[in-house]
């Protein structure tokens, strides 16, 4: 292998929530979360650089959807109440404001979600490069788009896939873009625009001036799960006139709302000599092989310029069925490869029905 590192996609968002198993039962029934990594209940003893240097006891509840994309580490504080947002969120409050997620027919999913009664808070509109899609609330204030992608790993019962990207409020772009561009390797920029966005006027403090980047990678990503998780966009918006708050002020990872956005990748040591090459040195390290429901690998995190975190996975072994000591081992393998789909495909029997 050579000395390099590889970013092989996102992994999945994390939401903070206040009952993590009535969070999953939402997100299944209604986007498609069905297929659970892991479902552990432990303490997080290395975060402390975001929990005020308390250990937290936790639940943990890694939900995919097999149409592909990442999926949603539902988080909840099991050793004190989560702590809801305090004041409003406004666009362009500094933090992970929206997730995108990934639907093949944004017409059909819109309609979907009208008859199932989910909060849906716009119309059909189109981004400024004419994509087509629509805002939605879930049933605990997260925002989401479900915009339309026309990759999916496999075609489902639901109307959705999983996550394709964030849009994430920064206090300045061309700061940020040393971690997103550069770090990240999202280096292609769809459109870099500054106005008063109309696809924007359903959000709250969404009729204000912004200058908004979508970035995506110009390279297809490589390494074990590429496929599943596909292409995926960021999209930065800083604020140009009023002030920006931040979304987790007087707050701690893990409280509801959007905790973090986690990368797979591979080479996390490399990742770590280029990351602190550009001033942005790891907040967490697990250094060694990390144990996350039977899951084992090195995990770290970083803060971007506005104190974000991003969390980085470099996965050894994957549990399919743990009674019989099934697991896909990834340790070693070429990057440049995915593994093959059969081996995607075990992950279906974690599917949870009905």
């Amino acid at each position: 292998m050579k000395s390099e590192k590889y970013i092989t996609g996102i992994q999945q968002i994390g939401v903070g929530v206040e009952n993590a198993e009535m969070a999953f039962k939402w997100y299944r029934k209604n986007f498609g979360m069905d297929i659970v990594a892991f479902d552990e209940k432990a303490t997080a003893k290395l975060m402390l650089h975001y929990t005020q240097g308390k250990t937290c006891e936790r639940h943990a509840i890694l939900a995919l959807n097999f149409q592909g994309g990442g999926g949603f580490e539902i988080w909840q504080h099991t050793g004190k109440a989560p702590e809801k947002i305090h004041e409003e969120c406004y666009l362009g409050d500094l933090g992970i404001h929206i997730v995108k997620m990934k639907t093949a027919n944004v017409k059909l999913a819109f309609n979907d979600f009208k008859a199932k009664g989910i909060n849906i808070i716009s119309e059909i509109k189109e981004t400024p490069n004419q994509i087509p899609f629509f805002f939605v609330k879930d049933a605990f204030d997260n925002i989401f788009q479900f915009i339309e992608e026309a990759e999916i790993y496999e075609k489902t019962k639901f109307s959705s896939g999983g996550v394709f990207g964030a849009i994430i409020g920064v206090s300045n772009i061309e700061t940020a873009l040393n971690v997103y561009g550069k770090l990240l390797n999202y280096d292609k920029i769809i459109y870099d625009s500054t106005d008063i966005f109309e696809d924007f006027n359903s959000l709250k403090g969404g009729k204000r001036k912004f200058r908004r980047v979508l970035l995506t990678h110009s390279k297809t990503r490589h390494g074990s799960f590429s496929k599943f998780y596909g292409a995926t966009q960021i999209e930065l918006i800083q604020l140009l006139e009023g002030n920006a708050s931040r979304i987790y002020e007087n707050r701690v990872w893990g409280d509801p709302g959007f905790i973090h956005i986690c990368f797979d990748v591979i080479g996390i040591k490399n990742l770590k000599q280029e990351s602190e090459s550009l001033g942005f040195p790891f907040t967490v390290d697990s250094a060694n092989s990390f144990d996350m429901g039977d899951a084992a690998g090195h995990f770290a995190y970083i803060s971007d310029p506005d104190g974000t975190p991003l969390e980085f996975v470099e996965t050894h072994k994957v549990p399919i069925i743990k009674k019989w000591g099934l697991f896909i081992n990834l340790k070693g393998r070429d990057p440049q490869n995915s593994i093959p789909r059969w081996m995607i495909n075990t992950l279906k029997w974690k599917r949870v029905k009905e």
